[in-house]
């Protein structure tokens, strides 16, 4: 499936498919062992279970549709990705052996001729890393709740400056013609702040990918409308 070759005419407008993602637990590196344990301490093994099925299906359903993509010159850019070049494809590289379907999705699409651009600042990454660390280290209630306090603190200037960051990266390295894939955590809100000249392409609905992540620990109450969001996650993805 071809989309926009970067040798399209100087008029034609950029092109950014949009992959609102959730994170697996290979993806959380040191912090999956706390946050697997959270989670079914607070839902139980069945649901917890269930919720992991649901990811390893929406990964499937991702790898499918860029599969089908003609990768050759298009660019991509990843949530959390400090680097480019021979150093962001060695990230890239030890994130697809640890497990990341993410990564490994990132890996082929590198194979077939797709470029690695630098997406995030380093520093605003790790601050942000460091709070959610320290969360899931508490063991109190009043160390959990100290260090909920201060995540929740700065978790929303982090994030805009994060978003301010990636934002200008696409639109300083994207070209008349191109195309780009973003993957991205559904909190993150880049889309407002992109120039008019990026059109953008949702691959998953943004919306509902977010609401499916802020329902979890809150299943029990809402049944039904999680076994809705969770089947369009693991719904197959239209390529025409």
């Amino acid at each position: 499936m071809s989309i926009a070759p970067d040798t399209a005419p100087a008029h034609v407008m950029k092109t950014l498919l949009y992959v609102p993602i959730i994170h697996t637990s290979a993806d959380l590196g040191s912090l999956a062992k706390a946050v697997t344990k959270r989670g079914i301490d607070a839902l139980g093994g069945d649901v917890w279970g269930q919720h992991q099925a649901t990811v390893e299906k929406f990964w499937d359903v991702l790898s499918d549709y860029f599969t089908a993509i003609d990768a050759a010159g298009i660019k991509v850019y990843q949530d959390g990705m400090p680097a480019d070049g021979e150093l962001g494809a060695k990230i890239v590289e030890e994130g697809a052996k640890s497990g990341s379907r993410n990564y490994e999705l990132i890996a082929r699409l590198l194979k077939r001729g797709a470029v690695l651009i630098k997406t995030e600042n380093f520093g605003l990454v790790k601050q942000e890393r460091d709070r959610l660390a320290a969360l899931t280290r508490a063991k109190s209630p009043l160390q959990k709740l100290a260090a909920y306090i201060k995540y929740k603190w700065v978790k929303g200037r982090l994030l805009t400056k994060r978003d301010d960051f990636i934002a200008k990266k696409i639109n300083e390295t994207l070209g008349d013609g191109q195309t780009g894939i973003i993957f991205i955590g559904a909190a993150h809100n880049i889309k407002k702040r992109l120039p008019p000249d990026i059109r953008i392409i949702e691959i998953k609905d943004a919306g509902k990918v977010k609401e499916y992540q802020e329902l979890l620990p809150f299943y029990h109450g809402n049944k039904e409308r999680f076994a809705e969001l969770a089947q369009y996650l693991a719904a197959r993805i239209k390529t025409g």
